[in-house]
């Protein structure tokens, strides 16, 4: 009988796959014209939305050090590109996607960006510390996660930002019942046998659970992303409890998704069933998992993390105390105002565009639309208030619901009321 190859060997077989198959099937698809998302980021102010997000209570700035952990061929050129004064340095184990980084680089005269064909496990040997460290659909793919959230958590600064995405189970349901046909009729990934498979798809039945995503994502009809989809040699997703027991072990802790309203049962069509009131009895993490089993679609987790001994608490943003009247919104860039064909009494629907849930909409009367036209990213809601002769009451709940709906983040940074990092233990 032979004998069971070791973890570490495992490990390192399952990662030269994976690095192969990205060698070969480079996701995202390597983009050559960057103009107009560099058009896009021009202005200062979505730049502070980002901030905002990431930091509510800090000053904006634009002069920190961006890791992009899994840059991929673009995504770190284009934090270069959005954040000119910022350090970045991206970070892939696959040269073809450092390669096409470094195109970007000189194409566009980056000379912010740095990229090093590094593991994400062994980022340690950069011996730096971030202010922000972004790591989107990554982790999922390695052979050992939990140890490349490690990895990463031991180089996030004390008061730095981690912005996390992984796979969900369930709404992948249809995605992971054809990995599993495929390695059943073991497809390879040639650009024939790709074609096939694409060939395929068009026959499942109709209500088969692929159809949805083969119908609202266009990647689809992509070489790289249908293997990147159904060919991947690894791929594991998270539910909400797994999310946040990984996280736990990688000594880091939840700050909010970075689109909320899905998983809050105070938005969207859950306001209206009888068990709304129970959800929103339940502690965060049970009814962020509650939401997801309830919405039974959503794709991926994506989260803002912060250190575990970062102190006060992670989410600095409430309505229990007044020092919600000197919070300064900020209009998100994806947020609309929609007035065709409305019911009586409303005079606007506000929507996140980048919602891809059709419940989450939040209509408002003609004095609450006033008070959302006088966002401009400087007065606070105190000043806000005094423009349009709205009560406490009024613009606490006006102000509350457009940040539970996504439609703004707040600069709270009030002198003296920034957040201050504690020291990790060594």
């Amino acid at each position: 009988m032979t004998d069971p190859l070791p973890a570490s060997r495992i490990f390192k077989v399952t990662a030269e796959l994976v690095r192969d198959f990205y060698e070969t099937h480079p996701y995202p698809p390597p983009i050559e014209d960057l103009n107009d998302y560099r058009r896009r980021w021009r202005g200062k102010k979505r730049r502070r939305v980002d901030f905002h997000l990431l930091w509510p209570k800090q000053p904006f700035r634009e002069d920190h050090t961006i890791l992009i952990a899994g840059c991929g061929t673009s995504q770190a050129a284009k934090y270069a590109m959005r954040w000119p004064k910022a350090k970045v340095i991206g970070i892939d184990f696959s040269a073809k996607s450092i390669e096409h980084t470094h195109k970007l680089k000189q194409k566009y005269s980056l000379a912010n960006l740095e990229a090093h064909q590094l593991s994400l496990e062994e980022v340690g040997k950069l011996g730096a510390e971030y202010d922000l460290i972004v790591s989107t659909g990554v982790l999922h793919h390695l052979p050992d996660p939990d140890a490349g959230l490690a990895a990463l958590s031991a180089c996030l600064a004390p008061a730095g930002a981690m912005h996390l995405m992984v796979y969900a189970p369930y709404g992948r349901t249809g995605i992971y019942m054809m990995q599993d046909y495929c390695r059943r009729l073991k497809i390879g990934t040639s650009s024939s046998e790709i074609r096939d498979l694409a060939a395929s798809l068009q026959a499942l039945p109709p209500n088969h659970p692929l159809i949805p995503l083969l119908r609202s994502s266009p990647d689809f009809r992509q070489e790289a992303a249908l293997a990147d989809a159904l060919l991947n040699p690894l791929d594991r997703a998270y539910s909400v409890d797994e999310f946040f027991r990984f996280i736990d072990a990688a000594d880091l802790k939840f700050v909010r998704w970075i689109r909320q309203a899905p998983y809050l049962p105070q938005c969207g069509g859950l306001t209206q069933v009888p068990h709304s009131a129970l959800m929103r009895q339940l502690p965060d993490q049970e009814h962020f998992a509650a939401m997801e089993l309830f919405r039974g679609n959503m794709l991926r987790h994506s989260a803002i993390l912060f250190r575990s001994d970062l102190e006060p608490p992670a989410q600095p943003i409430n309505f229990d105390s007044d020092a919600w009247l000197d919070y300064v919104p900020i209009r998100v860039s994806t947020a609309i105002n929609v007035k065709d064909k409305l019911p009586a009494g409303t005079a606007a629907v506000l929507i996140n565009q980048a919602h891809t849930q059709t419940d989450i909409y939040l209509p408002v009367n003609d004095l609450q639309e006033g008070m959302v036209e006088q966002i401009d990213g400087t007065r606070t809601i105190r000043q806000i208030m005094g423009k349009t002769a709205v009560d406490a009451t009024e613009a606490r709940t006006l102000f509350m619901r457009l940040w539970w709906y996504d439609q703004v983040v707040f600069d709270a940074s009030k002198p003296g009321n920034s957040t201050k990092p504690a020291r990790r233990a060594q």
